[in-house]
């Protein structure tokens, strides 16, 4: 499976959004050029964010983005979601009915293995990243970037922040 990269961004962002100050917001350039992406792809990820009600958006000249709700609240499930849709990853198209072997008329009383095994997999994937929340990201960065970089990463953040 392969998710989009908007995925990657939002989590990003998110985690960057956990670390703001009460109150403000950080725009949709700021999080590009911490980043290093294009603000018009960026703002599509934002907007899919905000109409999951993840974040919520003000404008003028210090609007931007903020998490909308605690980040011990958000888990990596929500914002995969947002981007992705909550749709399972397995599609199943009951392609055993085309078997030229089967008897007319057989008909199958449930899924298949193939997609029961598929579809507990995108659950136990599902389960896991619901069970990651925004602030044990917090936590886990806080103890494996350098101190200095987290600082700085911290400062330029707060420096930009409406």
């Amino acid at each position: 499976m392969i998710l989009k990269s908007q995925v990657e961004w939002a989590l990003h962002c998110c985690a960057v959004l956990a670390g703001l100050p009460e109150g403000r917001y950080l725009s949709t350039k700021a999080l590009a050029e911490f980043h290093g992406l294009p603000k018009e792809y960026l703002s599509k990820a934002l907007q899919s964010l905000s109409q999951a009600k993840l974040v919520e958006s003000t404008l003028g000249p210090s609007g931007g983005y903020r998490l909308a709700r605690p980040a011990s609240e958000v888990s990596f499930l929500d914002v995969v979601e947002a981007v992705e849709g909550k749709e399972r990853s397995f599609v199943c198209s009951n392609i055993r009915a085309n078997n030229p072997c089967r008897p007319e008329g057989f008909c199958d009383t449930g899924p298949c293995a193939i997609a029961r095994i598929m579809w507990e997999a995108d659950a136990a994937w599902r389960a896991k990243l619901r069970g990651v929340s925004l602030a044990a990201l917090i936590q886990t960065l806080e103890q494996e970037v350098p101190p200095a970089l987290w600082r700085s990463s911290g400062e330029w953040v707060k420096r930009r922040a409406g």
